[in-house]
């Protein structure tokens, strides 16, 4: 269990928000003519006298210090502090952290234990470069970058630490000294610590069963985390519910509702080959103590003393939490504002501190950039207006001319289902305040769609503000929805035709048509006394011959049933584009899918706002033209420890000569693993047409790896497991296939299994629809270990092609300009599958 969240070693669920990122990732030159300072630690222990010393050369604040590029100025020092350790200065301070930085019992020192007191050791490293890192920051006051995500993907931390720092030499030797191996260390704080930074159950563990996949809960905390440092005194308030009252100066104050606190613990995260070390921080949410209520725990009423803690740490629990319910929803939202109320609050007290009390704040855009990784963050728009607004007492265009040059925004998706959106009702009761400056900007980028349009084709315009606004189903204000109400028509009337009509035909006065006759005169009943629709005035009967009473009966029923309307939603992607000065894609296709359709409208308006960002970095995959992509002793090597891996985690044996065909990504229907088991399915059944002599002849032996989570309420991803993992039964239990053929999924797929599988591969599918896919960073990976890849021209795919080689890339499929075409076809009927089909 996770230790108490108000103890500094606190293992308490933290959710992942924002790395401390500056805008200038080149060397930084720390040296200075001035004296430098020596830091000495002497401790006695069980392993004996350590002693440990760090030069660290004092940082310059002159003005005039430049930041130095080492690849293209010369002279540049290539180090930060003089101290170049050696294996036996290593080995003391791993025995050191193992006796006084204790997380598991002095009497054995087994894998785990080496794994922690190695990290352990490693971080005093990087706290060194960290603390100098920042402090030149500071003085130098140059303009950060904070990149706003709710996951990092981080891998092993332990061999990415030492392997920048360029000291794997020097630990694994240090390692070997102590009895223990490297790479078997990382692997053990992969097991104890995985990749999912930030919640103390991460997303889920997944399991592979008969059924297929089971999901349960992650513990990579529950051992602590050797990295992370927890910051008591950095902690800012966070508010859900309430409400807004107006104050004497017409400003919005937001009282009352659910009050916890956020703490921020920090982990460093070097560069490569750099002394640069930049900081991830993340968040832990809590109640004060003295939310507690004591009263009621006395009484015996525990759970109702614990529930103000109980809702705060559950923010944190799990990521991403099922919102198929209300309360999951909520959870969800709890989660994305925290993100940002916490990091914009630490933001700005960085940027007022760095002014020295004398914040200039049409400077704030120039000191400090905000990154919105996909629409997880939306919130920090409002959240900034908010701050700015209700407690640093701006008007409305002073911070919203700041919001838009500080915030920024990367798309991930071109499906519009995934474009995230709330429901307006559920976002109002938890963030009342948010909901009206949300309104408010959607009312002033209204105002910008009529400047540009004009009202004079309301179709046109209507069109416009239906697919651009921030908020759906809502209202239009009332000034501007007078411009589509159109002027009731005045009837003409055709004099000639009424002189025409002769006094017998004059319609009956209203007086006449009311009286009644003689007959008609007896006092009615009350249910005589409701007047008669015009329906039963003018239709006796339907043309069916029904007779007026059954047709009354049935206008009425329609006339009763209530229109149910369209449910008001928060558009989250378009409050991105609106509230941010900057839009890109993640892949050049993708980029040009995002202006050309997914946001078109906004492009058209915008056009400089538009821009692309390929993930990765393409262009070093240029190198992979020299290489021999089939392999050679490495591949071989690196297929045998997949092998052995494979073995351990699926019971399944497979061969290592036989063709690695690998698609390891989530489980979605785009990305077609269910057209890739069908296919594995056809090359199965033909195999089974043949004799032994033929299969052996026309087939190469060949293993189809998947792997990749399905989300736990995605019931046709899962299905798709399922289906995979019961033709891999079916498969892999044939002995007249044997090695010809094999099918295996790998269950939990991780950054750590990637590091295993992707090296070993020879194969690998990228073969979602095309125009579907924003990047994908896996084929980058792929590829750049001397994997073929078989894909789709989509996301990334497209540059991969053009730096190997098209002879280096099977090509799959239609092209994105094709699928809208197909579609119709389809639809129409037209397609006529073939019989192999």
């Amino acid at each position: 269990m996770a230790t108490s969240p108000f103890s500094a070693t606190s293992t308490w669920p933290r959710p992942v928000t924002f790395s401390h990122c500056c805008s200038i990732s080149r060397f930084i030159d720390f040296s200075s003519r001035n004296r430098s300072s020596n830091l000495f630690l002497i401790r006695t222990s069980n392993f004996g006298r350590v002693k440990r010393s760090f030069s660290v050369k004092n940082v310059s604040s002159e003005p005039e210090q430049k930041l130095k590029d080492p690849i293209t100025e010369e002279g540049t020092p290539t180090d930060l502090s003089s101290f170049t350790p050696d294996a036996a200065s290593i080995a003391s301070s791993i025995k050191y952290h193992a006796e006084f930085t204790p997380l598991f019992s002095p009497e054995r020192f087994e894998l785990p234990k080496a794994f922690f007191a190695t990290a352990q050791s490693v971080r005093d490293a990087l706290i060194i470069n960290w603390n100098a890192t920042y402090d030149y920051y500071e003085k130098m006051n140059v303009k950060q970058a904070y990149y706003l995500s709710m996951e990092f993907l981080q891998g092993r931390a332990l061999l990415n630490a030492i392997g920048n720092l360029e000291l794997s030499g020097a630990y694994g030797e240090a390692l070997s000294k102590l009895g223990h191996d490297l790479e078997n260390s990382s692997l053990s704080g992969a097991r104890c610590c995985t990749w999912k930074w930030g919640y103390k159950h991460g997303l889920f563990k997944q399991h592979i069963t008969k059924d297929g996949q089971e999901e349960v809960a992650e513990n990579w905390l529950e051992m602590g985390n050797p990295w992370e440092i927890v910051r008591n005194d950095v902690s800012y308030p966070v508010k859900f519910y309430g409400q807004v009252v107006t104050g004497s100066g017409g400003k919005g104050h937001w009282i009352g509702g659910e009050d916890i606190k956020a703490v921020a613990y920090d982990v460093p995260i070097p560069g490569y080959k750099t002394k640069t070390t930049i900081n991830l921080r993340l968040w832990s949410t809590k109640v004060p103590s003295e939310f507690l209520d004591l009263y009621a725990f006395n009484a015996g009423e525990h759970t109702k003393a614990c529930e103000a803690q109980a809702n705060a740490e559950k923010i944190c629990y799990i990521l991403y939490p099922g919102d198929e319910s209300v309360e999951g929803k909520i959870l969800r939202l709890k989660q994305q504002y925290t993100l940002c109320s916490a990091s914009l609050q630490d933001i700005i007290a960085r940027f007022e501190r760095r002014s020295g009390g004398h914040a200039k704040w049409k400077e704030f855009p120039e000191k400090v950039a905000v990154q919105m990784n996909d629409t997880h963050p939306t919130l920090c728009i409002p959240e900034l207006m908010r701050i700015l607004i209700d407690l640093k007492g701006m008007n409305w265009s002073e911070a919203w001319d700041i919001t838009q040059r500080t915030v920024a925004y990367t798309n991930h998706t071109v499906l519009p289902e995934a474009l995230e959106k709330w429901s307006l009702e559920l976002m109002q009761k938890l963030l009342p305040r948010h909901v009206e400056i949300i309104q408010m900007i959607d009312e002033e980028l209204i105002h910008n769609i009529i400047s540009e349009y004009g009202t004079s084709d309301t179709e046109l315009l209507e069109k416009k503000l239906n697919s651009m606004r921030i908020l759906e189903n809502f209202d239009l204000p009332a000034s501007i929805a007078d411009i589509f109400i159109k002027p009731k028509e005045s009837p003409t009337v055709d004099l000639s035709e009424e002189l025409e009509v002769s006094d017998e035909e004059v319609a009956p006065s209203k007086e006449e048509e009311v009286a009644p006759s003689k007959e008609e005169e007896v006092a009615p009943s009350n249910e005589e006394e409701v007047a008669p629709s015009n329906e039963e005035e003018v239709a006796p009967s339907n043309e069916e011959g029904e007779p007026k009473e059954k047709v009354m009966q049935k206008k009425e029923k329609v006339d009763t049933e209530p229109v149910i309307k369209p449910p008001k939603m928060v558009r989250m992607a378009n409050l991105c584009v609106v509230g941010g000065h900057a839009v890109n894609g993640v892949a050049e296709i993708h980029s040009e899918i995002v202006k050309n359709e997914v946001f078109n409208e906004f492009y058209t308006l915008w056009p400089e706002k538009f821009q692309n960002k390929t993930n990765g970095n393409c262009g070093s995959l240029r190198i992979m033209r020299i290489f021999k992509l089939s392999g050679g002793r490495q591949k071989r090597n690196n297929k045998m420890k997949a092998v052995s891996f494979l073995k351990e985690k699926t019971g399944y044996s497979i061969s290592p000569d036989a063709m690695f065909d690998v698609q390891v990504k989530r489980i979605h229907e785009y990305k077609r693993q269910l057209l890739n088991i069908l296919g594995v399915v056809y090359r199965y059944k033909k195999m089974k047409e043949m004799s032994a002599v033929e299969r052996k002849q026309k087939f190469v032996p060949r293993v189809c790896m998947f792997g990749g989570k399905a989300f736990s309420t995605y019931v046709q991803a899962k299905r798709i497991v399922k289906f995979i993992t019961d033709v891999g039964a079916t498969i892999n239990h044939d002995s007249e296939i044997g090695d010809l053929l094999k099918v295996v999924f790998v269950p939990d797929y991780n950054v750590s299994v990637a590091e295993l599988l992707i090296p070993a591969s020879e194969l690998s599918q990228h073969i979602s629809t095309a125009g579907m896919e924003a990047s994908g960073t896996s084929n980058m990976k792929f590829a750049m270990n001397g994997c073929i890849l078989i894909g789709t021209l989509d996301g990334a795919n497209v540059e991969i092609r053009e730096e190997v080689g098209e002879d280096n890339f099977f090509l799959f499929g239609a092209q994105a300009h094709e699928i809208a075409g197909l579609r119709k076809e389809r639809a129409e009927g037209k397609f006529v599958p073939g019989p192999t089909f």
